[in-house]
């Protein structure tokens, strides 16, 4: 993780920080010396990212909050922001996993996928504002998308769906808000592989699909929460000042088989 104090003095706030891509960009942020807000259902993984965090030593802040429901985003982005005393940065990490073509998959996908980032911008907008109109580089949206996006799919039509949404109302907001000095932009991960998380327990219990899928990998591994960490930052940070409604893939080359 860089600790170059590229982000000190500035205020980030992770929706669905507690692990995987979401803990990796809450600790890059972080050791890169910013001031962190986190947010995420469960409490244990939450508390222990926390601590994490505020092993680093800067500002942390971190609370429950369902990214399903509208009155909890509309209650934990005010907080954040006075905890932090503003935000610069917001990434929109959270996923509801919709995987089967069915109603509940739909719904969740939806709702967390798609509202809670419409719902935590809306939210976040007029910190950002603030920031924007006198921080250099202005203020920072990173949506997290995938790749999943882009293809078709036959194993998670309605997360391949909010995914590509995501990537259309990226775009729609960083024209919505260049004349505010906010910058939105996404980052479409490949396959990743972290404790806990979807390809780790694909490993065992799908190998089948785990080796089919590393396979169609060019470099040949899953990866890192780190790497998508790192096209956050910098997609975040002054160094991206001129690049808005982009969405920039981190795959290792898994589309180029597509």
């Amino acid at each position: 993780m860089p600790a170059n104090g590229e982000f000190t003095g500035r205020r980030a706030v992770v929706m669905g920080g507690s692990r995987g891509i979401g803990r990796s960009i809450a600790l890059a942020l972080a050791g890169a010396g910013a001031a962190v807000s986190i947010c995420a259902r469960g409490t244990g993984p939450l508390e222990a990212t926390r601590a994490e965090l505020a092993a680093l030593g800067g500002t942390v802040h971190a609370a429950p909050c369902d990214l399903a429901d509208a009155a909890a985003i509309e209650a934990f982005v005010p907080a954040a922001a006075a905890a932090l005393g503003g935000i610069d940065v917001l990434v929109n990490n959270a996923s509801g996993f919709g995987r089967a073509d069915d109603e509940e998959s739909w719904a969740a996908s939806l709702s967390v996928d798609v509202m809670a980032v419409v719902r935590a911008s809306r939210a976040a907008r007029p910190f950002l504002e603030a920031s924007g109109a006198r921080a250099a580089g202005g203020a920072s949206i990173v949506n997290i998308a995938s790749i999943s996006a882009m293809r078709a799919t036959k194993r998670n039509p309605p997360y391949a769906a909010v995914k590509a949404a995501v990537i259309q109302y990226t775009a729609s907001q960083a024209r919505v808000l260049a004349a505010h000095g906010i910058r939105a932009n996404a980052v479409a991960p490949g396959s990743v592989e972290f404790p806990g998380g979807t390809w780790e327990r694909r490993r065992t219990e799908d190998p089948a699909l785990y080796e089919a899928t590393l396979a169609s990998i060019p470099f040949g591994r899953m990866g890192r929460p780190e790497e998508i960490a790192e096209a956050v930052l910098f997609l975040a940070s002054p160094r991206a000042g001129w690049i808005t409604g982009q969405s920039l893939v981190v795959d290792g080359g898994q589309l180029l088989g597509a």
